[in-house]
Formats: structure tokens, C-alpha cells, sequence
């Protein structure tokens, strides 16, 4: 019989059997991305064509941090990423000057509104997650990735000033999410990476703060997911977090899903290459790579994903082979 997609997606957390390894991809959306009416009717459109057993609902990376004074333009990536154009930090006094925002005005209160659309469209049937970025990860966003390094090593005090500030208004806007309707958060976290920072350097501006946010995420929500970007990861540290679900780019570093399995309690998701093969390759290939990716995990404690976002321009004929394998393997 039949799994629901909460009873699969709990049971894979847990360890239990499942009737079929639970799969989802997700995307950007540039230019639906704006408007929240666009960006959920994009993100239904997406999931009513492919029946992922989850959404994660993929913003603009500007959208927790416009209201601060950033700005940012379309220019055509094919992951579907927007260039920032407008920075709101350029000095380090500046860190002291940012203020907590109001989650429920501007692109924060646009985003809830897109939440609003997806409750009404998939109920308790379809569970959704909401992006959340690490504070770390806007600090990077509203100072740019070389000043705020330049300012973590000469004025830490005073960053940390400011990433207090962005803990403090991503605290308020996740509180505001809890009428939403989400069964938990993509928790990305971006500078967890040996290709970027020291050990100690992000224990001292990364971790901290990564930990405030997820010890006070709700207990209803059951489907929290830390997303750990790029090279090089510091998977010894966030593969303790209180999460259930972990995701890296498996198939580009060193820590393939077995290695992870072996450090973290919780379900590993990934699996495929988001280039290789989901973009560039064939049916054929997507397929190859997932099985081998159920076989390497036993099928347990495991969703078929990739270690990232999905290309804009990936072929439909390599989205609906990763869909269509899981229901062939058992």
C-alpha cells in the first residue's frame, strides 16, 4: 500500500522501511521570483507536473535581506540566481546600523504571502519548507563575499554586531511562519567550508548563530533540512545539528552518502549531480546514478536528490527520469 508523502518522508528520517525512496528536486525562479503570487503559482505549477514527496520553496537569496537596502538584477544565470548590484554594507560601522525588520512588511512580508498561496494549494497533502539562509550567509549577501571576511578578521566585534542583528530578524520571521503552513526550514549555510574560512573562525561567526536559529525552530515542524554549500565542508560540525535531514554536494566533495550516513543520525538527500548528469547528461545516465546512489545508502535514510539547485534550463526528459526511477527500484 501506498505510502503518504509525510508517513514516507518520517519513516526515511526514522530508519523504517518505506514503500519507495522519497525524491524532490527545486529550482530558482528569476523574474516569478519578484512577486509572490508569481512565485507560488511557479513552485505549485512545478510540483503539480512532478509530485515530488516534498517543495522547497526557493526565493531569491535577496529576499531576506532587500529591506536592508540591498539590491540586486536578473542577468541570466542558469542556476537562476540574481547579481547583486547594490551592497548595504561598505564599512564596518556600518554592521552597528543595521536594525531588526519587521517580518510581516516588504520582501519579508512578501515571502509570507507566497507561504499563504502554497497552504491553500497543498493543504496537509504536500509538505513544504521554507529557505532560510544563515545569518552568515546574508552578511555574505549584504556586504559581499570579500568584505565580509575583510571585516570577520579586522572589526569582528562589531560584524558580530551585525549578525546579531540578522539572527535576531530571521528569529522574528520564522516566528511569523508559524501559521504558514510549512513543516520546517532549508537551513543554507555557505561558509562551512574549508575553501573558506578556518574551523575556528567558524565556530566563532557561523556556528553560534546557526545554533540560535535552529534551537528555536517550532517542535511541529518535523522536516528541517541544512543544505551545506560548496567545497571543502566542515561536515564534522553541521552534521551535529538538530536537523533531520542532510544535504551537501555529494557527488563534488569528498563525503559521498555512506561516509555521511555514518556521521549523521538523520536521512542524507542527494544523489545526483546537479551538472552531471541532471544537466548535461541523459535519461539514462540520471538513472544509472540514482541507482547507484539507493544502492550505496541501502535505500534507507535516504532521498534521491541533487547536492543543489537544479539548473533552469535542465532537460525535462532528466527531471522526469530522476522522478520515474524511485518507483522502480526497490
Amino acid at each position: 500500500m501506498a505510502q503518504s508523502k509525510r508517513e514516507r518522508l518520517e519513516k526515511t528520517i526514522q530508519g523504517e522501511p518505506v514503500d519507495r525512496v522519497p525524491v524532490a528536486l527545486w529550482r530558482h525562479w528569476p523574474g516569478d521570483d519578484q512577486r509572490a503570487a508569481d512565485l507560488a503559482e511557479a513552485t505549485i505549477d512545478f510540483q503539480r507536473r512532478w509530485d515530488f514527496d516534498f517543495v522547497k520553496v526557493t526565493p531569491t537569496s535577496s529576499f531576506c535581506i532587500a529591506d536592508y537596502g540591498v539590491q540586486d538584477r536578473w542577468v541570466g544565470h542558469l542556476e537562476g540566481t540574481r547579481e547583486y548590484i547594490r551592497r548595504a554594507v561598505q564599512r564596518s560601522l556600518d554592521w552597528t546600523e543595521l536594525r531588526v525588520l519587521d517580518p510581516t512588511r516588504g520582501s519579508l512580508g512578501r515571502q509570507l504571502e507566497t507561504l499563504r498561496f502554497l497552504k491553500d494549494a497543498f493543504g496537509t497533502e504536500v509538505p513544504f519548507t521554507q529557505t532560510i539562509f544563515s545569518p552568515l550567509a546574508q552578511a555574505k549577501n549584504i556586504a559581499g563575499p570579500n568584505l565580509v571576511i575583510e571585516h570577520m578578521r579586522t572589526a569582528p566585534d562589531r560584524l558580530k554586531t551585525g549578525l546579531n542583528t540578522i539572527t535576531d530578524s530571521t528569529l522574528r520571521f520564522i516566528d511569523a511562519m508559524r501559521r504558514s503552513g510549512v513543516s520546517g526550514i532549508f537551513y543554507a549555510i555557505q561558509h562551512a567550508s574549508y575553501a573558506v574560512m578556518s574551523e575556528s573562525e567558524y565556530r566563532e561567526f557561523g556556528e553560534p548563530y546557526d545554533q540560535r536559529i535552529l534551537n528555536a525552530l517550532p517542535e511541529d515542524w518535523w522536516l528541517n533540512m541544512v543544505h551545506l554549500h560548496g567545497d571543502a565542508p566542515m561536515f564534522d560540525i553541521v552534521s551535529q545539528y538538530p536537523v533531520q535531514i542532510l544535504n551537501w554536494h555529494d557527488r563534488e566533495t569528498g563525503i559521498d552518502l555512506a561516509q555521511g550516513k555514518l556521521k549523521f543520525k538523520g536521512a542524507v538527500s542527494g544523489g545526483l549531480g546537479r551538472w552531471d548528469p541532471m544537466h548535461n547528461g541523459t535519461p539514462v545516465e540520471v538513472r544509472a546514478q540514482a541507482r547507484q546512489a539507493i544502492e550505496q545508502t541501502n535505500g534507507r535514510r535516504f532521498i534521491l536528490s541533487t547536492g543543489c539547485v537544479i539548473m533552469t534550463t535542465t532537460p525535462t526528459s532528466n527531471l522526469r527520469a530522476a522522478r520515474e526511477v524511485v518507483e522502480s527500484v526497490s
